[in-house]
């Protein structure tokens, strides 16, 4: 599908943000922080400084879904503290998620990173058990019904966990303008995954789906990593392998540079995991 280029446009929220940035009139009682523009536009809203545990729960709130905003964090690595001031975001090279559908994305996708016959039998290990055609999407999670997780307390629990843990060291409150947190990465002009895909849009695509079919939800995002909570994740390794499919179309170095197989990172990193990460080299 052709790529739309987003029209640039300054969002009311962070209008208000640019000379209220503790968002007092919107009801937000922000940390220390402020506006980052991009080519003079307004971007999105960062704290100085690093959060602790419980900011994430603290401002999910209902006044910041009122003011079109999502609350996400944000993590630097070593040389890249601040990634998203030090590296340019490009929020007008992006397409619409509109203008994309996940299962067509994930194919395109599959069938760019699948071996190559010649690889032979570690190819085919490598993606057993499948074969060199795309399987199509997994099976929905639980979503709904009777002890179904409420998918934004498992993100918030999640937050605290990575930050409690040391995953997150030093993580920043982040506010970006987006319909829902899929929209995220794309609405920032997050290029995390440039060497895969730089059109984040389809990135936003599957994201969606995840969240649709998983509870998924956007926690966290580094110079080229992802966190995402689940709030139903398959319960089996049968139900786990046409995810973790999904995940090495979605971020192959997943499992090039991770478990090696599908099979043993649907076993690892998917089946009833409350968290899925990624990373692109």
């Amino acid at each position: 599908m052709s790529k739309t280029p987003k029209s640039p446009k300054v969002h009311r929220s962070l209008a208000v943000l640019g000379g209220d940035p503790q968002g007092v009139a919107l009801g937000l009682g922000l940390p220390a922080g402020g506006v980052l523009s991009v080519r003079g536009e307004p971007l999105l809203w960062v704290s100085d400084g690093p959060v602790g545990v419980g900011a994430l729960a603290a401002h999910r709130s209902a006044a910041l879904a009122a003011a079109g905003l999502q609350a996400v964090l944000f993590q630097g690595r070593r040389g890249l503290e601040e990634w998203w001031r030090d590296r340019e975001l490009r929020p007008q090279r992006m397409s619409d998620p509109d203008d994309h559908h996940v299962e067509p994305v994930l194919r395109e996708f599959w069938h760019g990173v699948v071996p190559d016959p010649e690889e032979g039998e570690e190819g085919e290990e490598l993606i057993a058990p499948f074969g060199r055609d795309w399987p199509g999407l997994a099976e929905p999670g639980p979503t709904d019904g009777p002890g179904a997780a409420d998918p934004e307390a498992v993100a918030c629990e999640l937050a605290d966990e990575l930050i409690g843990s040391g995953s997150l060291p030093s993580p920043r409150l982040a506010l970006v303008p987006a319909a829902r947190g899929a929209d995220v990465p794309t609405a920032m002009g997050w290029c995390g995954p440039t060497n895969h895909e730089n059109d984040t849009a389809r990135i936003s695509a599957v994201l969606r789906s995840w969240e649709d079919r998983f509870g998924a939800r956007v926690v966290a995002l580094g110079f080229d990593e992802l966190y995402v909570s689940v709030a139903a994740p398959p319960p089996t390794v049968a139900r786990a392998l046409p995810v973790a499919a999904e995940h090495f179309a979605f971020a192959p170095d997943n499992i090039w540079q991770g478990c090696g197989t599908i099979r043993a990172y649907a076993d690892e990193a998917v089946t009833g995991s409350n968290l899925w990460g990624f990373w692109w080299d």
